[in-house]
């Protein structure tokens, strides 16, 4: 078996950036992202105001990083129902989401 996984993270910029709604979609990508078959890392978390380095990508909220075990896990997350769920509850509250898909090994 490959040990080829696939991270899938995801940057969202939030209409409202206020301190209580960025703990809310931390909070929402905890509740419904987490527990999914064929994760084996799941992180989600806001903007480290520390890091204003030239280099650094500021625009955005959220970070959502989950890595699969293999591509398929991630297309079966990609229809769960706990995932759709998610989209349906935040979807208005983004102003723009941005997503990153890579084989890491």
């Amino acid at each position: 078996m490959s040990d080829k996984k696939l991270s899938h993270v995801v940057f969202f910029t939030l209409k409202d950036g206020s301190p209580e709604n960025i703990s809310a979609m931390v909070a929402a990508c905890h509740r419904y992202l987490k527990d999914h078959p064929g994760v084996v890392a799941f992180f989600a978390g806001e903007l480290a105001p520390e890091y204003a380095r030239p280099v650094n990508d500021r625009a955005f909220h959220v970070c959502l990083n989950v890595v699969f075990d293999s591509r398929a896990s991630h297309d079966t997350y990609q229809t769960a129902a706990d995932h759709v769920r998610f989209i349906e509850e935040n979807r208005d509250k983004w102003a723009q989401v941005r997503v990153f898909d890579a084989d890491v090994t």
